[in-house]
């Protein structure tokens, strides 16, 4: 009989990155949330975020505006290096234009452990 260690994989920034966006494209608000550490910190204009239940209306917010009919989302730029990812991007729902949207995220042992998102968002009422 073999005794076999079990490896654990600890997915890499970009692989975060990617499950992250693709939670994002499916309105997963689970698995968006699920990708923070539990102390992340999340700067948005006006405010810091600590913790994914703090994160929860945010990204609800973001969720349902995204699910309108219409929407849509264009990654411009992808950068990961080590534990840094930088996304810029441009979006059009039917509330607002994203003109110009940018993420910053450090990644840790698999987990987002801060970010900040600005934007320059023009409503369309």
């Amino acid at each position: 009989m073999s005794l076999q260690a079990e490896v654990t994989t600890i997915p890499s920034t970009g692989d975060v990155l990617d499950r992250h966006l693709k939670s994002f494209a499916e309105l997963d608000l689970d698995g968006i949330l699920a990708d923070y550490a539990s102390d992340a910190v999340l700067f948005v204009r006006g405010a810091q975020l600590q913790g994914p239940d703090s994160m929860r209306p945010l990204c609800q917010g973001l969720i349902a505006e995204f699910a309108k009919p219409g929407a849509s989302f264009s990654l411009q730029q992808r950068s990961v290096e080590g534990e840094l990812a930088y996304i810029l991007w441009t979006a059009e729902t039917a509330d607002n234009s994203y003109e110009l949207a940018t993420d910053t995220l450090v990644v840790r042992n698999g987990k987002i452990v801060g970010q900040s998102f600005t934007a320059r968002v023009m409503p369309k009422r």
